[in-house]
């Protein structure tokens, strides 16, 4: 590992009078793949979305590039937007555009390129993540589920992101197509060098594609470590997530795949 690109400290979130986070730290280093995992309610989403600033904590101090991000304006946080891409847990593509019209919506609004570099940009994107070029006309209605997060995934990474965030990639899609997507995401970190933050409940993700999962619990982040550690921590949640029936035939099939 190099240098910490995302630094989380004495994070407090709170809606109302219910606390999310209280003293949060976690720290993220460049080029790895770090899941965020947790029970219902343990803000894991919200963290991911404090960090792409769109929620606010009420304090603490969050730093991406090694910038305090909390203290931007609105304009001042573009390039914060620019150097990072973020795949929504249902695509959250535009019904009402094509693919191809989609993965250009970010380079329109915050490049100058030409259409024709845009749309030769657009034909690199769908192919790297794995779509047939006749994809790009279609619209996300026309697209099977493993399609739509493909498209999804292509429009993160439009800009050339250093840090992509994704929440839940593979919900909703059935073993191979999940399968197959944790595959590309490998192959995305090691062609692209990214950083790669995930929010996700997969099993079979976390020991397969993640080098560190950090465990959200009683308002903290109560562990970062590879798999293979967390599942020996004497924590209750931790307990029954890991050697549960689900968690022991994740990590059966894993020691079979090796």
């Amino acid at each position: 590992m190099s240098s910490a690109i995302i630094e989380i400290n004495q994070l407090y979130t709170q809606f109302g009078s219910l606390i999310i986070h209280e003293a949060l730290n976690l720290t993220i280093q460049k080029g790895e793949i770090i899941a965020l995992i947790g029970g219902s309610g343990t803000g894991k989403t919200t963290l991911l979305r404090e960090i792409i600033l769109l929620e606010k904590p009420k304090s603490g101090s969050i730093r991406v590039f090694g910038q305090e991000i909390l203290e931007l304006s609105e304009t001042q946080a573009i390039w914060l937007r620019q150097r990072c891409g973020v795949m929504f847990q249902h695509g959250a593509l535009f019904s009402s555009l094509t693919v191809a019209e989609n993965i250009a919506v970010p380079l329109k609004e915050h490049t100058d390129l030409s259409q024709r570099m845009i749309d030769e940009i657009v034909a690199y994107k769908i192919a790297i993540v794995g779509l047939p070029p006749y994809a790009g006309v279609n619209h996300p209605s026309q697209l099977s589920g493993g399609m739509v997060k493909r498209a999804a995934l292509a429009r993160a990474l439009a800009l050339d992101p250093e840090i992509l965030f994704l929440d839940e990639p593979t919900a909703g899609l059935d073993p191979i197509g999940a399968g197959a997507l944790d595959e590309l995401i490998l192959q995305l970190k090691k062609l692209l060098g990214l950083t790669i933050v995930m929010v996700t409940h997969d099993l079979d993700s976390l020991w397969k594609v993640t080098d560190r999962i950090a465990v959200l619990a009683d308002k903290k982040v109560i562990a970062a470590k590879p798999i293979h550690e967390l599942v020996n921590i004497n924590h209750p949640w931790l307990q029954a997530y890991f050697h549960g029936a689900r968690g022991r035939a994740a990590q059966e099939s894993t020691w079979t795949a090796k």
